[in-house]
């Protein structure tokens, strides 16, 4: 009854912003100011957002800064369809539409201006190491929902994120500093620090630089077997780094712009508490976790980019060179799975811990040539090619209780090695066919080829004595495309209706030279098709705006792990379906009350029986996909003299979602793990003196439990942590904050 209550709101507010939009664009007097419009470069060329034939939702630096948004975590709610599973910062999975099984390769690409960023394959767990990037300076957030194959390629069916950095500007000096102290609910304190400075360097030159530091308080507690406290707020992090721009733009024809990069986000442990395995309620009344060895997860960015643009006249030519590199080092508690096996067997008291490095370097080439806005047939055509080199190392460790000594009287338990590489050639073009001055046709297509390769070495009693498999190879070929006619019923309105292929490449599959005869020595790429039907609307003022979108998705052959011969390998199994409708709905009053919402209702299932491995049956809900979720923000600004006052609060509504397929589970239960409903309330309120700003928040206000992962039981049915307990990855608790912001 109460998602029905929600439904009927909703599609009251909705109609009363039609009638109030319609009204004021009837009436209007000059007493209404005109909101800027919003440009995008969303599909490489700039656009307005009610020009682009597909679902677009951007949030502004603004917004950013208001919301106190430093991560994905924290915009989600401003965002329809948005989804993240994360248990550990720098270790999150991005979900759109519901395109979501689990597995390490990604369905959301991610970019930073020009550069993509993160694995292209399945071999360097680009899924869950989507590039969470600090948000300070950053001048929007735009997110492409649905399959983005035609103009993004490898690795983005469920849809795209793209942060879009301020650049440098040549007319004058700015420089901006903002600080915040912040008090999350039984745990520590956390504190944040940003800077930036823009300078020009004459006529033609200018620089951007920006630097941030936030060391983000534990509020987890590592206790003993006994239930008593080991120690306190074990799961602190610091995030850390910078991005510096260089512009130079001599004349209207030319400009190059040079960007580096840096972020490291080091975590002390996971944000995972123990949870009953059949509710997920978190045990013992407060968020705990036994850690017998002290975990932690560092995560490195690096990305260097240099594009270029020269107008030809008729069209302009861009070329984006980009160097990224990806450095994961983790450790990870493996105590109570193991532990006691290695003790019955070897005789020697022990804690275990499982150590690992993930190493990505990836290399990006793209050219395009853009045709220059007025003519009646717009045009893009261009290249790609990428080089990645992966590298994972993973090791099993024994270690003296209470401490990280190892043991050296053991053999050697396990040593993994997986180095890969990928290399991928496109070609794209697209087009945009104004037959009148109300009907476009936009077409596109993409070309892409890609080979793989991949070794593996691996040692160890706990490996299996699993020998040296060396010259694994694989390749595709793929065709994607798009075609979006877009019927224009006045300059602000428009309906559209838009068809789309998106895929995530195949790979080899890691087998030894012994394999039997049958083994897959490679998977094939999975690969979306979406059909998508939309309006978008907005009144001469830009003060209303609404945008709704309905959309079927086809997913075929999905990347799933199954065992062959004894070998677990990755094969294309199950298929799945995903349908839905997505809103967002915008209302800036005279009065200086601005409202929104967004939502989504999304019925993604599977299709067919995944292999028993996996534990997905037909019509199970795809995983960390609720059928309903919505967003609603309210905003009121007011003048106080001179100065600017303001206040606002936000309810983010998650509704009941299925958790990650787990054989086990489905065995002992009969069916798929649901994870609860929950709610998110938020309140922020602030004032502007001239060139200082200062605001205080509260974060999850009501400190709902929520839940953003949850861990299959082991092999055996044993639960991963004692008293009958699983990990589960948590929202932070009530957080009270306050911020300064400084402009010069």
């Amino acid at each position: 009854m109460k998602l029905k209550r929600t439904t009927l709101l909703i599609s009251s507010a909705i109609g009363a912003l039609l009638t109030h939009s319609a009204a004021l664009a009837a009436d209007e007097g000059p007493k209404v100011s005109t909101v800027e419009e919003i440009v995008v470069t969303a599909q490489k060329r700039e656009q307005t957002v009610i020009d682009i034939p597909q679902a677009i939702s951007v949030v502004s630096g603004d917004a950013l800064e208001i919301h106190a948004a430093t991560n994905f975590s924290d915009y989600l709610k401003l965002v329809p369809g948005l989804q993240l599973v994360q248990s550990t910062p720098g270790q999150g999975r991005l979900v759109m539409r519901g395109v979501n099984t689990g597995g390490v390769a990604s369905t959301v690409a991610v970019y930073i201006d020009e550069t993509p960023f993160g694995s292209s394959s399945a071999l360097v767990n680009g899924a869950v190491l989507a590039g969470d990037f600090d948000t300070f300076d950053v001048a929007r957030i735009e997110v492409l929902r649905g399959p983005q194959g035609t103009l993004y390629g490898a690795s983005s069916m469920g849809g795209l994120l793209k942060f879009v950095t301020n650049t440098p500007d040549t007319k004058g000096f700015t420089a901006r500093a903002r600080g915040a102290l912040e008090d999350t609910k039984g745990g520590a304190m956390s504190y944040r620090t940003t800077a930036m400075v823009n300078i020009p360097l004459g006529e033609t030159v200018a620089l951007r630089a920006s630097g941030f530091y936030r060391k983000d308080g534990g509020f987890i507690d590592s206790i003993g077997t006994s239930g008593s406290d080991v120690e306190k707020d074990i799961n602190d992090a610091k995030v850390y780094g910078g991005r510096a721009s260089l512009l130079f733009k001599p004349n209207d024809k030319f400009d190059l712009r040079l960007t580096a990069v840096m972020q490291d986000i080091k975590a002390d442990a996971p944000t995972v508490v123990e949870s009953d395995p059949n509710t997920l309620a978190t045990k013992y009344g407060r968020p705990t976790l036994s850690q017998f060895v002290p975990a932690f997860s560092d995560v490195d960015y690096r990305v260097y980019n240099g594009v270029v643009n020269y107008d030809l006249g008729f069209a302009t030519v861009t070329s984006s060179s980009s160097y990224s590199k990806l450095n994961q080092t983790k450790r990870d508690d493996a105590s109570f799975n193991l532990s006691g096996l290695i003790q019955s067997v070897f005789g020697a008291r022990n804690e275990l811990y499982l150590g690992q490095n993930t190493n990505n370097r990836k290399y990006t080439q793209e050219v395009r040539l853009v045709s220059n806005p007025g003519a009646k047939f717009d045009w893009m055509v261009g290249g790609y090619f990428t080089d990645e080199k992966g590298l994972i190392h993973q090791e099993y460790i024994a270690v003296a209780p209470g401490t990280l000594t190892q043991l050296t009287t053991l053999p050697l338990l396990a040593n993994l090695d997986l180095s890969s590489r990928y290399k991928e050639y496109a070609g794209f073009a697209n087009a945009t066919v104004h037959l009148s001055d109300r009907i476009d046709v936009d077409v596109g297509g993409r070309y892409s080829h890609n080979k793989q390769s991949a070794s593996q070495a691996a040692k160890g009693v706990l490996a299996g004595g699993t020998p040296i498999a060396s010259n694994l190879t694989s390749s595709d070929n793929v065709f994607t495309y798009s075609l979006a006619p877009k019927f224009k019923l006045d300059d602000r309105r428009s309906i559209y209706a838009r068809v789309a292929k998106g895929y995530r490449p195949g790979g080899p599959n890691v087998i030894p030279p012994s394999a039997p005869a049958g083994t897959p020595a490679s998977f094939d790429p999975d690969t979306v098709t979406s059909y998508e039907a939309g309006f978008k609307g907005e009144t001469a003022d830009r003060r209303f705006t609404l945008d709704v979108a309905a959309f079927h998705i086809d997913w075929k052959g999905i990347q799933l792990l199954t065992v062959v011969n004894n070998f677990g390998i990755n094969a294309n199994g199950a298929d799945a379906k995903s349908d839905g409708v997505e809103f967002n709905a915008t209302a800036r009053l005279a009065n200086g009350l601005t409202l929104s919402a967004n939502g989504a209702y999304t019925e993604a299932k599977l299709s067919g029986d995944t292999s028993a491995l996996v534990g997905g049956k037909k019509g199970d809900q795809l995983p960390f996909t609720p059928k309903v979720s919505l967003g609603f923000n309210g905003d009121y600004s007011w003048s106080i003299g001179e100065n600017e006052a303001f206040v606002g609060a936000s309810l983010r509504v998650m509704g009941k979602q299925g958790g990650t397929f787990d054989a086990t589970y489905r065995t002992a239960n009969g069916k798929q793990r649901s994870i609860p409903s929950y709610e998110v309330v938020d309140f922020r309120a602030g004032m502007s003196f001239g060139k200082i700003d200062l605001e205080a928040y509260v974060k999850n206000a009501f400190d709902a439990d929520g839940k953003t992962s949850t861990a299959a039981l082991t092999a055996s049915g044993l639960p991963v942590y004692p008293g009958g307990a699983m990990g589960t990855g948590v929202i932070r608790p009530r957080t009270i904050g306050v911020s300064l912001t400084a402009g010069f």
